[in-house]
């Protein structure tokens, strides 16, 4: 079994930073895609960034140029850090992960607990 713990949220004002991590544990295991979204109250989770094993990554529109996610394979961590934050930024944050079992071969969806994110005006 697979588990993905979050870290890092919080209260922050407009145009402040904050820097959130996601630590897989576990056993015999290999992350393939890992991805931040996040959901505010009354909207659909929406996809934030999505990193490859390979470091490609994919940010949506409204981060583009104030996010960045980062990935250290070697700790099976996720981090994305957040800079110039808005109002609008402001939801629960999820840490995403596509992981192979090397001992099943079999792939499956991992998703973290969540960490709030508030940024007030």
């Amino acid at each position: 079994q697979v588990h993905l713990v979050e870290s890092g949220g919080g209260l922050v004002q407009a145009g402040g930073s904050l820097r959130l991590s996601c630590a897989a544990s576990g056993n015999n295991f290999r992350i393939n895609v890992m991805a931040w979204y996040r959901q505010a109250p009354g909207d659909q989770r929406e996809l934030v960034v999505v990193i490859t094993s390979g470091g490609s990554t994919n940010y949506g529109d409204s981060v583009k140029g104030r996010f960045t996610i980062s990935r250290d394979n070697a700790e099976n961590t996720v981090y994305l850090q957040m800079n110039s934050l808005k109002p609008e930024d402001t939801a629960v944050y999820f840490c995403h992960a596509d992981i192979t079992s090397t001992w099943s071969l079999r792939s499956s969806d991992y998703w973290g607990q969540g960490t709030q994110v508030t940024v007030s005006s």
